[in-house]
């Protein structure tokens, strides 16, 4: 197969209108004229800038967190659920501007950010359905004579650090179990990204949420931040979403104080194609489980593993279907892929490229950046790609496929576990039985059966291994917000 690649391809230029709409919101937010630069990374441009707080605003915002979670606490479920309900309302009426916002400091395309609209408010309207579903339990004791009542309370104040590549249903999908539970938050939005959390907590402010509850902190000394902020006893809960490095660090300070922690890391997820697999299915499932959000997703496909009997008409249909994708800012009115977050990641992806060709890989399409202002990489097919390439062994979190191939199920699976992360797998089959055997033998918390966008608020989203531990939606998600206690209630026999 020869390469399919065109460099002088132009990028698709914002629409002006689009621009204006994000620029109308950040203006609203009324954010101090320096600070920590926010920037387009479609252009570079500094489209705002946040506060650089220090530990001692830090250390207020706890403070300030604290006394109004005490009142919280005391709140009725329903007085809780009703506020989240009306949060949800007030995002959902805003939807356009928080999409045009995600787009213009994030990159991501128009339609991906109703997406993650859709799916960030999705959380907001779960919890506020949960919170007035209160588990617990009543239960007599085994041996007779007493009963054994359990019951929920809220763990305490929460500190929850975002990450970047989803700034609202990241922010979402911590503060809203969180105020479901009765808890107070700081929340620390990445600074590339930090604008869509400022304004979703404004929303939420207007829908009642009282004011000193949600306490969002920006700044360029996450090391001190952490520090200071972790081991302050008020401080009862830490929910973090980033890298596995970092992570341990995080679990290392919450060991201080005993700190109830829930941390989604880092992933390498398996993408496995069976030759039974529904081609047509399995490409569309491909390209959705790695183009999300430009592949700058911890759940994107990262080692793609092809059959041989599949493989090369596989190939020919993802090749096929990168070689066409219109690239672009994310405000351009046809853009279906966005920029890279950075400089760093553009530089990230051609070398991951230039070191799997030069390991044997044959590359197909894309390839490239582009000399042109912004942070942009061409969709990339790789195909053979070696187990021994950096692309095969590395998170990749950009647009490139890197096709392995497999004879076996059990080279597959062999293969597809042979990691330290755990977070997500993905298997196409037409095959009832081989899709939940390989399923159950993935080390992964999370499968896709025959699709690629596998997360849902009502799933219980999280990893094993060296991914994480925790989970974050459903049920289980409220859970890590709250202190599970028993009450054992003495009983005797009144019978005269």
């Amino acid at each position: 197969m020869s390469l399919i690649s065109d460099v002088t391809t132009p990028l698709i230029a914002a629409d002006p209108a689009g621009i204006q709409r994000a620029d109308s919101v950040i203006q609203s937010l009324n954010l101090p004229g320096s600070g920590i630069a926010v920037q387009d990374p479609a252009t570079g441009e500094t489209i705002a800038h946040v506060p650089d707080h220090d530990v001692e605003a830090a250390l207020e915002a706890v403070a300030k967190a604290d006394k109004a979670g005490a009142a919280w606490a005391k709140s009725s479920l329903r007085q809780r659920a009703d506020v989240l309900h009306a949060w949800y309302n007030k995002l959902v009426a805003h939807t356009e501007d928080l999409a045009h916002l995600i787009s213009r400091e994030m990159g991501k395309p128009l339609a991906e950010a109703r997406g993650e609209v859709k799916y960030g408010t999705d959380f907001v309207r779960w919890y506020a359905e949960e919170a007035v579903r209160p588990a617990g339990n009543f239960r007599e004791t085994p041996d007779g004579g007493a009963s054994l009542l359990t019951r929920r309370s809220p763990v305490g104040l929460a500190v929850l650090i975002t990450p970047w590549n989803f700034p609202l249903a990241m922010a979402t999908r911590k503060i809203a179990p969180a105020l479901a539970a009765g808890c107070p938050v700081v929340i620390k939005p990445a600074t590339l990204t930090p604008l869509t959390t400022y304004f979703a907590v404004q929303l939420a402010i207007e829908a009642g949420v009282p004011e000193d509850l949600i306490q969002v902190i920006t700044t360029s000394k996450s090391g001190a931040f952490s520090e200071a902020v972790l081991l302050d006893p008020r401080v009862r809960k830490v929910s973090f979403t980033g890298s596995t490095p970092v992570g341990r660090q995080l679990l290392n300070l919450a060991s201080q104080n005993v700190l109830r922690s829930s941390m989604e890391l880092g992933g390498n997820a398996p993408l496995i194609v069976f030759n039974d697999a529904d081609l047509q299915r399995a490409v569309d499932g491909t390209f959705a489980a790695k183009l999300r959000n430009g592949g700058q997703s911890c759940i994107g496909a990262n080692r793609i593993y092809v059959q041989d009997g599949i493989a090369d008409d596989f190939v020919a249909a993802l090749t096929e279907r990168f070689a066409r994708i219109n690239v672009g800012s994310g405000l351009g009115t046809q853009t279906e892929l966005g920029p890279l977050i950075d400089d760093r990641a553009v530089t990230q992806m051609q070398a991951y490229t230039d070191n799997a060709v030069a390991l044997g890989a044959t590359l197909l399409t894309g390839g490239h950046g582009y000399d042109s202002p912004g942070n942009f990489f061409a969709p990339t097919v790789l195909d053979h790609v070696t187990e021994d390439s950096d692309v095969a062994k590395s998170e990749i979190f950009g647009p490139i496929a890197a096709i392995q191939r497999f004879s076996t199920e059990t080279e597959a699976i062999t293969r597809a576990n042979a990691t330290e992360f755990g977070l997500a797998g993905y298997v196409f089959t037409e095959n009832l039985d081989r899709a939940l055997n390989v399923a159950d033998r993935l080390e992964t918390g999370i499968v896709g059966i025959n699709q690629g966008v596998p997360s849902n608020a009502g799933a219980p989203f999280g990893g094993i291994k060296q991914s994480g531990l925790g989970r974050e939606g459903s049920a289980e998600g409220l859970e890590e917000y709250e202190n599970i206690r028993f009450y054992n209630i003495a009983r005797r026999d009144t019978a005269q």
